[in-house]
């Protein structure tokens, strides 16, 4: 019997009962890959105990860590995680990049109340840590075929499209492939109400629309409630919920836009009346109490680079519920709900615009009823069963990026060698102005303090 490959997922979000959403990715890319191999999920902020269906879940630390890496064949990263600990990449074992979270681009727009200095620092550190772990990957998830566009492009400025891994897979699916966030395969049970007669100033009988996650700079709550507010004058049984305000990770602020979006709730004297914040997090297995409770699942956002390139995860939990989705125009969601008709895509900021769709998919009896029953139908192609394939087939057989076979450094690394040994016989035969960019490229070998002496010297 071949031996099953022994799989370490390491998450830098909080695994347990309130989890965002990469603890939930991780979750359920550890249950989908046991099936083909030996699985272990560790967290590296906090574990708390919570049904996870056997999987072998707990914290660790660098110590624990080290060991289970030792023990693993495949380690899967997310966000900062190689960035902390480096020497995951050391040695013989397989690492899987999970770059579904474009970070340096929600980083735009998430650091905009810092200083000049300090937004820019981030910005360049998020690139580069995004950089590292594509520089030193063997195989990478993105979370759809626009988001794999702009991948490929990062990937090939740092010289991971190069003759090796083309000749391997001229698609370059083998180095890179599409993993949405996906739903469960079982459709939600509601055990108790969430919203619904549960929560003071919300009626049984009243229409509620759901924002199903957290306030981020990058949405628009500013014009959701103010096109809310204009609707209630009309409908005064209508509802807003937002569902999580406090992340359940402490590394993980509160937003500024959060705190307009509750200031303007109390300006326009709707807070707890028809806008309602839920300001803690809905534990990860009693979702399904507060999303069955709604009528509609809303996403606004801005029309920004981070939007083009988004894929928002709230969205899966409406399509879970099989709830008719509003959201603003611009990100990868926007086709979908149109082409499919799961609800209706407004322009950004429009609030005319996005009040009317609100209006009409609330209050059209019909028109609710067929995009919830054309959501229930698109449910079916996103269920973690569907959309993890391509990482399950490489957990039963991983194979190694033949660029890093050596793991003796990148293409780029390799490169720069060769342009070293050809700079010494261009000097005598060239001008210095054609051989000063190889000069340059061949310090890019020297460490820091070096390059500087080199320059310094001209």
């Amino acid at each position: 019997m071949p031996k099953r490959t022994r799989l370490l997922i390491v998450t830098a979000d909080v695994l347990g009962p309130q989890m965002a959403g990469p603890a939930i990715r991780a979750l359920a890319m550890a249950r989908a890959a046991s099936a083909v191999a030996e699985v272990r999920l560790v967290s590296m902020v906090r574990y708390e105990p919570f049904a996870h269906d056997g999987v072998d879940a707990s914290f660790a630390d660098e110590k624990a860590l080290r060991a289970h890496a030792d023990w693993s064949d495949v380690v899967v990263i997310q966000g900062h995680v190689l960035t902390s600990f480096p020497w995951l990449a050391d040695g013989e074992r397989r690492i899987v990049a999970d770059i579904y979270d474009p970070m340096h681009l929600e980083v735009l727009e998430q650091g905009k109340d810092n200083s000049d200095s300090d937004r820019l620092w981030l910005s360049l550190f998020t690139t580069e840590v995004l950089n590292d772990q594509m520089r030193k990957s063997d195989f990478m998830l993105c979370a759809s075929e626009k988001q794999r566009d702009f991948w490929l492009g990062q990937l090939a400025a740092l010289s991971r499209i190069n003759p090796a891994t083309y000749d391997q897979d001229d698609t370059l699916r083998s180095l890179l492939d599409v993993v949405p966030f996906g739903i469960e395969d079982q459709p939600p049970v509601q055990r108790s109400h969430g919203i619904k007669g549960a929560v003071p100033g919300i009626a049984p009988d009243d229409k509620v629309i759901l924002w199903g996650g957290g306030i981020y700079n990058w949405f628009d709550p500013i014009t959701l409630i103010t096109a809310v507010h204009r609707l209630s004058a009309r409908h005064p049984d209508l509802r807003l919920f937002f569902l999580g305000v406090k992340h359940p990770n402490p590394n993980v602020p509160e937003m500024s836009v959060a705190n307009r979006a509750r200031e303007l709730a109390i300006e326009l004297g709707m807070l707890d009346r028809t806008v309602f914040f839920n300001e803690g997090w809905v534990p990860y297995d009693q979702r399904a109490d507060f999303l069955l409770d709604a009528d509609l699942g809303v996403s606004t956002h801005f029309e920004h680079l981070e939007t083009a390139f988004s894929f928002r995860t709230r969205i899966l939990d409406y399509i879970w519920a099989s709830l008719p989705i509003v959201a603003s125009d611009g990100d990868s969601f926007a086709s979908i709900i149109r082409d499919n008709e799961l609800g209706r895509v407004v322009p950004t900021e429009d609030i005319d615009a996005l009040a009317d769709a609100l209006a009409e998919v609330l209050y059209d009896d019909d028109v609710s009823a067929r995009m919830r029953a054309n959501v229930a139908a698109y449910a079916q192609r996103m269920t973690w069963s569907q959309v993890l394939k391509p990482f399950v087939d490489y957990c039963a057989q991983p194979w190694r990026a033949p660029d890093l076979l050596d793991r003796v450094g990148t293409a780029q690394d390799v490169a720069i060698r060769e342009l070293e040994k050809q700079v010494a016989g261009l000097k005598a035969s060239t001008s210095w102005r054609v051989t000063r960019p190889l000069r340059w490229l061949a310090e890019l070998r020297q460490p820091k303090e070096q390059r500087q002496e080199l320059r310094e010297s001209r």
